[in-house]
C-alpha cells in the first residue's frame, strides 16, 4: 500500500473532526463482531459535509487514476460506499454500479446493480477496511461477472495484518486514503488523545479480538 502522508493526516484531521471516527480509549465500543474497541469508524457521516465529501471524492479520484488510469467503470461496494463512489464516478466521469453482499432474492436476482458489460476496466471503491471479507466479496462477484478488477481504493483501513493477507490472497491492490498509523499520529498532533491513550490504541490494534480494556 502507498500512502500520502499529507493526505493522510489531513483526511484522518477530517474525520476526526465530524466524528466519523470516534477514539474512546477509556469507554470502548462493542462492534457487531463483539469486540471490544476503543475505535469506531463510521464514514457515512461524511456525506452531511460538503466540504469533506468533495474533498474525498477529489482525492479518491485522483488516486484511482494515479494508480490504476481511468477505468471503464467505477464499483461501489454495498451500502457503506454506493454514495461515496458514485461521487468518485461522476469526478471522473465514468459509469457506476454498486455490489451487494448477495444476490437479490427475487427480481432478476442480481447481485450488481447497474450496466457491466464483459472485459471492462473496473476499480472498486470501499469506505472502510477491517478485515477485508465483504470487500473481497464484492471484487468476487465482480470477477465471477468477468470484470477486469485493477484494484481497490477505500477511505480508511484499520490496517489489521488478516486484512493485509486476505487482499495478498486475492492478489488485490489495496490503497487508502489513510490509516491507523496517520490516524494516531494525527490525534495525537491535535490533542484529541493523550500519550496513553495513544499507547492504548496500539496495544489494541495488535490483538482486536482478544483486547480487554
Amino acid at each position: 500500500m502507498d500512502f500520502n502522508k499529507d493526505t493522510g493526516k489531513k483526511t484522518a484531521e477530517l474525520l476526526l473532526q465530524i466524528k466519523a471516527i470516534k477514539l474512546s480509549p477509556n469507554e470502548p465500543f462493542t462492534w457487531a463482531s463483539g469486540w471490544k474497541s476503543p475505535i469506531y469508524c463510521d464514514n457515512r457521516v461524511t456525506l452531511s459535509y460538503p466540504a469533506v465529501r468533495n474533498f474525498l471524492k477529489e482525492e479518491i479520484a485522483k488516486l484511482v487514476e494515479q494508480k490504476h488510469g481511468k477505468p471503464d467503470v467505477i464499483a461501489g461496494v454495498a451500502t457503506g460506499a454506493i454514495a461515496i463512489g458514485m461521487l468518485v464516478a461522476q469526478e471522473l466521469g465514468v459509469p457506476f454500479v454498486y455490489v451487494r453482499p448477495e444476490p437479490k432474492k427475487h427480481g432478476r436476482k442480481n447481485q450488481i446493480e447497474g450496466h457491466l458489460e464483459s472485459g471492462q476496466n473496473v476499480v472498486v471503491i470501499e469506505d472502510l477496511i477491517s478485515t477485508g471479507k465483504s470487500s473481497l466479496n464484492a471484487v468476487k462477484a465482480l470477477k465471477e461477472a468477468n470484470a477486469n478488477v485493477k484494484g481497490m481504493i477505500a477511505i480508511f483501513s484499520y490496517g489489521f495484518e488478516i486484512a493485509s493477507d486476505n487482499f495478498k490472497n486475492d492478489n488485490i491492490e489495496l490503497t487508502t486514503l489513510s490509516n491507523y498509523e496517520y490516524l494516531l499520529e494525527q490525534a495525537l498532533d491535535s490533542k484529541y488523545i493523550t500519550n496513553k491513550e495513544l499507547n492504548t490504541l496500539k496495544d489494541w490494534r495488535m490483538a482486536p479480538s482478544q483486547w480487554k480494556q
